[in-house]
């Protein structure tokens, strides 16, 4: 008897039905990875599972039982757990805290918080995941992959049968992604099921005993553990071959077009980094989780107040004291977190998109709106944005989608540097694919792309030339004939590596 059975699941939000007749179901001790393209259902179904959200049709089985899933505490009490792929985290309290939110142990008699026992009973599920870091840590002092590895602690915490995992690698290094991925297999003999939601497909080869697929919200394709191929995959999520994956580079046009000199950020004060990028070229940053990369590319964008960037575009030196400054010179960031940092979410499509250029819709201090709508239609139609128009709510579309909508924000005002900061982190296989050749695009057309990335295999394959950082600081540079993982890790741990070039030329 399967552990759960999810029959004819329907969901409907005004304009869009999510889900139409979905099945999906999880044998004890089973690794079902759940696929398909951003919008395709898989967050929405999880989310009905989860408790988040009702459906408008079909039954749920928990042990062959039918069960009403009313909220998040019904899932809790059947052994539901779901790690969201957006982080769901009380960045005020410390690691301890959010483990146990809601069921924190009490003294007697006055029912105050336990703190010694909150933070004994937390350092067991920290140390499985091979976390090194005190239990009484603020969350806002940790890195988007150390707070995800949090969301997954407390998962453990629940001793739930069943683990949702949306995009849990999504923001985590190479060593990282090999600790989840070995403790996933660890669970799963221990008779815990996991549904495993993922965009990298080369995981779901490793660990799915199944992959289910959806394709606009309905079962695409059912795929076997011995059938499990990155095509085989690709073709049922989009019904189509992508031929060609990743776009080979050209040559970049101008040698020093862009230069950064001494840049310093707050996490790293007695280190600085320096380096050059043609334009035309995509300068990969590659690194350890906490090395300082979305810290120094927050400093060159201005946002860093302890740093007053120094630049140099197309022999035009430029000094960049504010967000303000980089905007108007032409850097603009796309950042890791989209949601708290690149989108009003309460907003609209095409709010967001032309919020940071707004005078330009202006006349007499009035808003356009026929040229606002003009160019976001423009922007959603490039960006293949799925959406039912351009003023439904950004928090409404899906992860890859709103992703593509913070792309498209900064793409209409013609960038001189991109900074991407995880620009495919949650996005399906066939967006990346898209949004590979709008970097190629951009490049082509003479804009330097500054991309930083944990996906080892994105690094290798995007890059011009590879910079790795290690604690604050660039130890060498690669070119793409030199850009191998062995090569990169060793930079990455601080070890040198011959063929590694410095990072710029004073």
């Amino acid at each position: 008897m399967p552990l759960l059975e999810m029959k004819g699941i329907c969901k409907r939000f005004p304009g869009v039905v999510a889900l139409n007749e979905v099945d999906l179901s999880s044998d004890t001790g089973e690794v079902v990875a759940l696929v398909g393209e951003n919008g395709a259902g898989k967050s929405t179904l999880m989310k009905i599972l989860g408790g988040v959200y009702q459906p408008d049709g079909g039954e749920i089985l928990v042990d062959g039982e039918p069960r009403e899933i009313q909220n998040v505490e019904d899932a809790m009490r059947l052994g539901i757990a779901f790690i969201h792929q957006e982080l769901n985290v009380v960045d005020n309290l410390d690691v301890a805290g959010n483990i146990f939110l809601g069921r924190e142990p009490r003294t007697k008699p006055f029912h105050l918080i336990d703190q010694k026992k909150i933070h004994d009973d937390a350092k067991p599920f920290l140390a499985r995941l091979g976390l090194d870091i005190p239990s009484d840590t603020r969350l806002d002092e940790l890195s988007v992959a150390y707070q995800q590895m949090v969301e997954i602690a407390k998962a453990l915490s629940l001793n739930a049968r069943l683990i949702i995992m949306d995009e849990p690698t999504s923001s985590l290094t190479l060593a990282e992604t090999n600790r989840l991925l070995s403790l996933i297999k660890e669970l799963s003999s221990q008779g815990v099921s996991i549904i495993y939601i993922s965009h990298r497909l080369a995981e779901i080869d490793e660990i799915a005993n199944r992959a289910v697929v959806l394709r606009d919200g309905e079962n695409a394709g059912e795929v076997a553990r011995k059938e499990i191929s990155h095509d085989r995959l690709v073709n049922l999520m989009v019904g189509r071959s992508i031929s060609q994956f990743y776009v080979e580079p050209k040559e970049s046009s101008k040698a020093g077009y862009f230069q950064a000199r001494n840049l310093r950020s707050s996490r790293y004060p007695d280190c600085s980094v320096s380096f050059d990028a043609s334009q035309g070229e995509i300068l990969g940053f590659a690194g350890l989780v906490g090395a300082g990369r979305s810290e120094i590319m927050k400093a060159l964008a201005g946002l860093d107040r302890t740093s007053q960037a120094k630049v140099c575009i197309n022999d035009e030196d430029i000094e960049i004291r504010s967000a303000k400054d980089a905007i108007n010179r032409g850097i603009y960031l796309v950042p890791e977190d989209r949601r708290s940092e690149g989108l009003v979410t309460e907003m609209s499509v095409r709010e967001n998109m032309t919020l940071p250029d707004l005078p330009r819709y202006a006349r007499g201090g009035l808003i356009q709106f026929g040229r606002e709508r003009e160019v976001a239609n423009a922007q959603v139609e490039t960006l293949k944005v799925k959406t039912p128009h351009i003023e439904a709510l950004v928090r409404n579309l899906s992860g890859g989608n709103q992703q593509k909508v913070v792309l498209g924000k900064w793409l209409a005002m013609q960038p001189k540097v991109l900074i991407l900061d995880e620009p495919t982190r949650g996005i399906d296989v066939g967006s990346k694919a898209e949004i590979y050749q709008l970097m190629r695009t951009l490049a082509e057309k003479g804009s330097v792309i500054l991309m930083i990335s944990s996906d080892m295999e994105e690094v290798l394959h995007i890059s011009d030339r590879v910079a790795v950082m290690h604690e604050g600081r660039i130890t060498g540079v690669l070119d793409r004939a030199h850009c191998t993982e062995t090569n990169i890790m060793q930079l990455a741990v601080g070890q040198s590596v011959e063929v590694a070039k410095p990072a710029c030329s004073e």
